[in-house]
């Protein structure tokens, strides 16, 4: 039995070496393809390492004001914004009466800083003219054609000054000669928009997209705010296949589900590019989908030469493009670190003062045991540490202060799990156990407490994640994920190595530095359940009678050892 019970624990053992080195693999492998962000060391944060500030300030139209739910509503949506693009520890405020403060760890790319500087509102509006094909189109969801159709050109017609008045949103007596103008004018490769300008609504609007086709749109029809959720995905079939095409998925609210059946109930019988509508962010179209169904139950589907990234992209653009105001920026600079390296000096220097202090109570009270607790701290470290190294390369996550702080709260958290299963080893010692039954028995009794006691840490976790922003989050997280590491590491290092050590006759022995000796344990240790002894103040009389009733009440293996011994003497 001994020996499967080594095996089982070897082979635990086994997968947790398995586990890190197939961690180190992952990192190793993406350093060794130079994928971006591949490196052992994790990102720090903005309060380690410092980044960017960028000061943005509304613009609104003369005589309005911004109001307090306004800024409000507008740092949420900046906030979710930076969170989609996978910067982590980013932090978004206000500052004075209209100002917010955008600051990210590091440097950020392109796009992230694109997100956040376009942050005009979000509107659609009808197409007019275009100066070349389209190639996506919008149905419902069951919808899934993408066919390009190439578009109706400017002709003298539409650009003549129309006699009258514009019927609805798709009428090209929106385009008059002055417009017609703008949109012959319009150079798409030079800057044609000043930062944060401010378009009227209720009239048409000469711009381009960032491919450098040129539009003519009509007034604003429904806005960004309308729309409720944008997703990304396959496209599915009328079977419920999915389909290796991608999509973009919107769904409106109340208000923007009547208005967007009104309009895709107009613009189904036109033709392109009239059957078109364009979506707008910052006054640059950022997609300009046909209409190729009317739509009423308020779920669109956006088709066509998208793939993972680029239907992602617009996805993300959709649903955190809607700003209540706009916005230009004031000022873009880089920031020291607030905290710097000092601080996440001392903050190392308090995790390992506290793990000596560890180390001095596990020597002193556990003596050899000590190698155990020591094992697993370092494994837990390992684990962790290549954890975040994986969740920086691959989910832009940032360390900060507040998670160094976690980490250091799973050393106590680590030290009481194996604390808890050494004294249930001692009590089951205690009972009579030898060693190895002992560790068994403990374990069993050991591990509901651990796991109930991990799981309220969890609990906890969950909750501070769920409910609070900025450094509580990163501290929630950290402890979160060492929680999580501290029952792989005792299932698969404390408990297999106390197995494979009660092997080993320094420690079944009882060893006075084992830590499994009778003084360590209180001074008695009982050699057997229910055995019976002869006591030493009786008379001769009784001694003998006593002998031969403890002898018939002997347990078998007391028996067995008894003759073992009397054969041994006479041979």
């Amino acid at each position: 039995m001994a020996s499967s019970v080594t095996k089982t624990a070897r082979k635990r053992l086994s997968w947790l070496l398995a586990l890190i080195v197939g961690f180190s693999g992952i990192i190793g492998l993406g350093m060794a393809t130079n994928t971006a962000g591949a490196s052992f060391v994790p990102q720090l944060a903005l309060d380690l390492q410092g980044g960017t500030s960028i000061i943005l300030s509304p613009t609104v139209a003369d005589g309005q004001t911004v109001t307090a739910e306004q800024l409000a509503q507008a740092v949420s949506i900046i906030r979710a914004r930076v969170d989609s693009t996978g910067v982590s520890e980013s932090t978004v405020t206000t500052s004075g009466n209209n100002n917010i403060v955008v600051e990210i760890p590091g440097t950020p790319s392109d796009s992230t800083l694109q997100l956040i500087k376009s942050s005009a509102k979000l509107e659609f509006r009808a197409v007019l003219l275009t100066s070349a094909g389209v190639s996506t189109s919008v149905g419902g969801s069951t919808d899934a054609s993408a066919s390009p159709k190439p578009s109706a050109s400017a002709s003298a017609s539409t650009a003549a000054t129309p006699n009258v008045a514009p019927t609805d949103p798709s009428d090209l007596n929106w385009v008059t000669a002055d417009v017609k103008a703008k949109f012959d004018a319009l150079d798409c490769s030079k800057q044609f928009r000043t930062p944060g300008q401010v378009d009227d609504p209720t009239v048409p609007l000469a711009t381009c997209d960032f491919y450098g086709q040129k539009y003519v749109l009509g007034p604003v029809e429904i806005d960004g705010a309308n729309i409720s959720d944008a997703s990304a995905g396959t496209i599915s079939t009328s079977t419920g296949a999915s389909t290796n095409e991608w999509a973009v998925n919107l769904e409106f609210d109340a208000e923007g589900t009547k208005i967007f059946s009104d309009t895709t109930s107009r613009l189904f019988p036109l033709t392109s590019p009239r059957n078109q509508f364009a979506v707008t962010l910052d006054g640059f179209v950022i997609t300009a989908p046909q209409a190729k169904a009317v739509i009423t139950n308020g779920s669109a589907q956006i088709t066509g030469s998208f793939d993972k990234n680029s239907s992602t992209s617009l996805a993300d653009q959709l649903k955190y493009g809607s700003l209540p105001i706009g916005f230009e920026v004031q000022s873009q600079e880089n920031i020291s670190a607030t905290l710097g390296s000092e601080s996440l000096k001392s903050g190392l220097l308090a995790g390992l003062i506290g793990l000596i202090l560890v180390v001095i109570y596990s020597a002193f009270q556990y003596r050899a045991l000590a190698i155990v607790t020591i094992g697993s701290l370092v494994v837990a470290a390992v684990i962790t540490y290549l954890l975040i190294a994986i969740l920086s390369w691959r989910q832009g996550y940032r360390l900060s202060l507040s998670g160094v702080a976690g980490l250091i709260v799973a050393i106590g958290i680590t030290a009481d799990s194996f604390i808890v299963y050494f004294e249930r080893v001692r009590d089951e010692l205690r009972d009579g156990r030898t060693l190895s039954a002992a560790v068994e028995a403990g374990w069993n009794r050991a591990i509901r407490t651990i796991l109930v006691s991990d799981g309220v840490s969890m609990l906890a976790a969950v909750v501070l994640f769920a409910l609070t922003v900025g450094s509580v989050k990163g501290f929630a997280f950290t402890l979160g994920l060492t929680t999580l590491v501290d029952l792989a590491v005792v299932a698969l290092f404390t408990h297999p190595m106390l197995q494979v050590l009660a092997q080993r006759k320094f420690f079944s022995s009882g060893n006075k530095w084992s830590g499994f000796d009778a003084k360590a344990l209180g001074g008695h240790i009982y050699v057997g359940r229910g055995k019976f002894a002869v006591a030493e103040t009786v008379s001769d009389a009784k001694r003998g009678k006593a002998s031969k009733e403890a002898e018939k009440r002997q347990t078998i293996a007391e028996r067995k050892a008894a003759a073992n011994q009397n054969n041994g003497g006479q041979n």
